[in-house]
């Protein structure tokens, strides 16, 4: 058997650690030593050291220097598939284990925006439901400056939401769950469809479909437009309804802003096609609010599942 074989069935039998798929999980994730350092709050020289003794069990490099970025060789990027999967059923057995060992239940109320909820709720509650099966999930739907006052007052007690700008109030927590960015999309046999490059102004040319007025959404959407000198469309749809929309944009030359995930998704199905145009990250982190005060030991679960579920969004691959 040649030698490399060997190396490798050494290394996956006993060199192998933790430490190192943890480091190769998020190097492919993130390119560069210092953020990997700074996520894992170890030294560069550590992160470079897990590397190193990587390479040197395989003898086989799995990294690659561009610039100031790291880039994974094909044997890197298999390895780091792999790790991310296992780090992902390690973190969920950690959670699984710890949530069946308090036995919670009772009720939590989850108010969130529609763009956020395909992709972090299903899993935060399917975690939730595993670990403790008599809670019960309420979840209410509207835009930000609707669901803060019912959170404010106790009506609700988690917010999930994307933000524009810093919104911080006394007495209310908050946490990042997600960084995504938000695509601009229309239906396949809209005119912009299939172009290469286009402009702005081509496609507020067009009607989209809008967040509500005076909603968080629609105000970062509109200061967006307002740097490059333009006006969100006249004749536009309010509607926060994913069925809707897309078939809106099925049937007529409708614009509309969807997350990453979801937009990919869909355009994976021939519903509708991604256009060229970057939002430059607007509106592409989502937040966790929660009263500080409160002892809802139900949505503080959940609130872990929100975590444990924006984990698994982060690695899964697009």
């Amino acid at each position: 058997m040649p030698e490399t074989n060997q190396d490798i069935k050494r290394f996956f039998k006993q060199t192998l650690k933790l430490r190192h798929l943890r480091t190769i999980a998020l190097l492919a994730e993130m390119g560069q030593v210092s953020r990997v350092a700074q996520e894992l709050n170890v030294t560069q020289p550590a992160v470079s050291k897990q590397i190193g003794e990587i390479e040197r069990a395989l003898k086989i490099p799995i990294v690659q220097r561009q610039g100031n970025r790291i880039v994974l060789t094909p044997v890197g990027e298999r390895l780091a598939t792999h790790a991310r999967e296992i780090v992902q059923q390690i973190e969920r057995a950690e959670f699984d284990v710890d949530a069946v060992h308090r036995g919670l239940g009772g009720r939590v109320v989850v108010g969130v925006v529609t763009s956020i909820a395909p992709t972090l709720l299903p899993e935060a509650i399917r975690l939730l439901k595993i670990t403790a099966p008599p809670a019960v999930v309420s979840v209410v739907e509207g835009h930000f400056n609707q669901l803060l006052p019912m959170l404010e007052s106790g009506g609700l007690d988690l917010l999930i939401a994307r933000v524009w700008e810093p919104v911080f109030r006394e007495g209310i927590e908050q946490a990042t769950l997600l960084r995504e960015p938000v695509l601009l999309v229309a239906g396949v046999q809209h005119p912009l469809a299939g172009r290469q490059e286009i402009e702005w102004k081509d496609a507020v040319a067009w009607p989209w479909i809008s967040p509500a007025a005076g909603s968080l959404a629609r105000q970062a959407i509109d200061a967006f437009l307002a740097k490059s000198g333009l006006a969100f469309p006249s004749g536009h749809v309010e509607s926060t309804s994913l069925p809707l929309n897309i078939e809106l944009m099925r049937i007529s030359p409708f614009i509309s802003l969807m997350p990453q995930w979801l937009a990919r998704h869909h355009a994976g199905k021939g519903d509708l096609t991604i256009l060229p145009l970057q939002m430059e990250g607007v509106l592409s982190e989502a937040r966790c609010y929660w009263r500080k005060e409160s002892a809802n030991a139900t949505s503080n679960l959940f609130r872990e599942c929100l975590e444990q579920a924006s984990r698994q969004a982060r690695f899964a691959p697009l």
